[in-house]
């Protein structure tokens, strides 16, 4: 259905913002709230295995709050004393004010008791002036996401503080717009949503295909009548016969090379294995930086096998491709006979590995837990002629670029239904299009 756009347009109180309806107005946030703008306290709190939520940033980017993306569980004890700065309630509207997704918002549609953390700004309407789900698609909107950008500042990342935040204008249509642009957006927004939750289940099942295909080939290989064995090993199960069953120890040994400066410093992810250059700055973890002292790494070859001690559990291990260097808290392991170690990194990516990777791992809980060579080295795998190797990896590859393919193609159709929504918001709330005709 086309919609037709307003008659009369005025220029908006800031550039940003652009045209708006003739008969429409426009006001500083403080101007619309109940309460001035608050956030979250600015201390860690301990987590606990149950008690009440505790929300992050994490938690916001849907439009309304995610508890299943919630950082951890507080104490009661924790919950009162937080509360006495802001206790969350229906309709409250959450920005996110620092890091990757400043600008970001959400607005609470339970009665669920909960608290959240100092990167969330707090908005909370006065219903006689603005609709708080009109306001949540106004701070939704392109135009206000620009001036967003244009207002925040930087220190190790980027942020938006709360008094600038206060100071940033919305729309203001007449209540009975507003009433029409919110079941407008609703629907609209809504059918956008579905389309993208379809997609997103569509990519996790792609996603576990492909690490189906890859567990079957380097656990049972791709010949399916190759005989079978028990290959006495738990966590392997049953292998081809002809496939041998060897302790890490009889592949690597433990090697602490010096570094060569001039190298790239690599990195071990936990789904991509190791990269084969140095990542940009903006690529790079944020909790990770790079000493300028290149000397204090490790050399590493192609054909070794680097795993962080850390997040072993994890799967943060990865054949190395090209010479570089790591860091010196990673554990690298050299080929001491000739095989591939990518398809031994497959075989440690699978899940049935991890557990027993979790197994041979030392520490009380999971952000202590480390694979300490002395133990990995006794983990047993198993290994097919070298031949065999060659012909499995090349259709892992072969299969997980097909798989690969279909994702990208995917989540581009996502980011183009993103792009609409986007739009579509941001076309209603400006006065871009005239919704009540839609009624």
């Amino acid at each position: 259905m086309s919609l037709p756009a307003y008659d009369v347009f005025k220029v908006a109180p800031v550039e940003w913002l652009g045209p708006l309806p003739a008969h429409w107005g426009a006001a500083a946030i403080k101007r619309l709230v109940l309460t001035p703008i608050t956030d979250g306290p600015h201390e860690t709190p301990q987590f606990h295995e149950s008690g009440i939520p505790f929300v992050s940033a994490e938690a916001v980017g849907t439009g309304k709050i995610n508890f299943e993306k919630i950082r951890g569980y507080i104490s009661s004890e924790d919950h009162l004393r937080y509360s006495r700065k802001y206790f969350p309630k229906k309709n409250d509207i959450f920005l996110v004010k620092s890091g990757a997704t400043t600008g970001v918002s959400a607005i609470v549609e339970v009665d669920t008791e909960f608290n959240i953390w100092s990167p969330l700004a707090v908005v909370r309407c006065d219903s006689e002036k603005i609709i708080p789900h009109f306001m949540l698609y106004a701070l939704r909107s392109r135009n206000f996401l620009d001036g967003i950008a244009l207002n925040w500042s930087y220190g190790t990342q980027q942020n938006i503080g709360m008094g600038v935040l206060e100071r940033l204008h919305v729309p203001l249509p007449p209540k009975s717009e507003q009433e029409k642009i919110v079941a407008f957006l609703n629907g609209s927004v809504s059918k956008v949503d579905s389309l993208i939750e379809k997609k997103t289940r569509f990519i996790a099942l792609l996603k576990e295909k492909r690490a189906a295909v890859i567990t079957h080939a380097v656990t049972k290989g791709i010949d399916p009548d190759a005989p079978i064995k028990d290959s006495g090993v738990d966590w392997l199960g049953r292998v081809p016969a002809h496939w041998e069953v060897l302790r890490i120890a009889a592949l690597f040994r433990e090697v602490s090379r010096p570094a060569d400066p001039a190298l790239p410093v690599l990195s071990v992810s936990i789904h991509d294995g190791v990269t084969d250059g140095e990542l940009a700055d903006e690529d790079r973890d944020r909790k990770v930086a790079l000493s300028e002292d290149r000397t204090k790494y490790q050399g590493v070859a192609p054909g070794d096998l680097v795993y962080n001690m850390m997040r072993a559990w994890q799967g943060a291990f990865g054949a190395v491709t090209v010479k570089g260097l790591v860091s010196p808290a990673y554990v690298v392991a050299a080929p001491v006979t000739t095989f591939r170690t990518k398809f031994i990194e497959h075989l440690l990516h699978t899940k049935s590995a991890a557990e027993e990777i979790r197994r041979f791992s030392r520490g009380i809980a999971d952000f202590r837990m480390r694979l300490y060579w002395d133990h990995f080295r006794a983990l047993k795998v198993c290994l097919p002629p070298l031949e065999e190797q060659d012909r499995i990896l090349s259709e892992i590859d072969t299969e997980s670029a097909r798989i690969d393919g279909l994702i990208a193609l995917t989540e581009r159709s996502i980011d183009l239904l993103r792009e609409k929504r986007a739009a579509l918001i941001t076309a209603a709330v400006t006065g871009k299009i005239d919704v009540r005709a839609a009624a």
